[in-house]
């Protein structure tokens, strides 16, 4: 029952999560600014961006609830803290602000902290668990590369 509470939670914090990076986008992928850049030949179309999200989020949360019911550690608190910022910040840093170096810089932090909860909470316990990053792990990879073409052609 434990690991229903802590899905529910972290269902609500990574979809709570998610839509305020969508307000703080700042109508991000459909301002002029974003449509106006040299954007990578492998990106996407805009819908799959939110599909993509929907089933990391539930993937991640999935991950994290059984994580928190086998852990409890200010450590782990903290390295979740720190993903859930950088995750939300981005969305600001890039669209809204414009700051696409900044922004790449706080994407590749991401990617290599969630790398870290794939390695370092990985034990026996979630062997197979730690599976349910590779969605998350998989995603930022792309979401990095669409970044660094933009900051590197723009």
């Amino acid at each position: 029952m434990k690991k229903v509470y802590l899905l529910i939670l972290f269902i609500v914090i990574n979809f709570g999560g998610l839509a305020l990076g969508y307000y703080l986008m700042n109508n991000g992928p459909n301002s002029i600014w974003y449509k106006s850049l040299n954007q990578a030949p492998w990106t996407p179309p805009n819908w799959v961006f939110s599909w993509a999200w929907t089933l990391i989020m539930i993937c991640f949360s999935l991950y994290l609830s059984y994580l928190f019911s086998l852990r409890k550690s200010a450590h782990l608190i903290i390295v979740f803290s720190i993903a859930f910022i950088l995750n939300v910040s981005w969305n600001f840093l890039f669209f809204n602000q414009h700051l696409t170096m900044v922004a790449l810089v706080n994407i590749i932090a991401l990617t290599l902290l969630i790398i870290y909860f794939y390695i370092s909470f990985g034990d026996e316990k979630l062997s197979k668990l730690k599976y349910l990053l590779l969605p998350y792990i998989l995603w930022l990879c792309i979401a990095t590369s669409l970044n660094a073409y933009i900051v590197f052609y723009n």
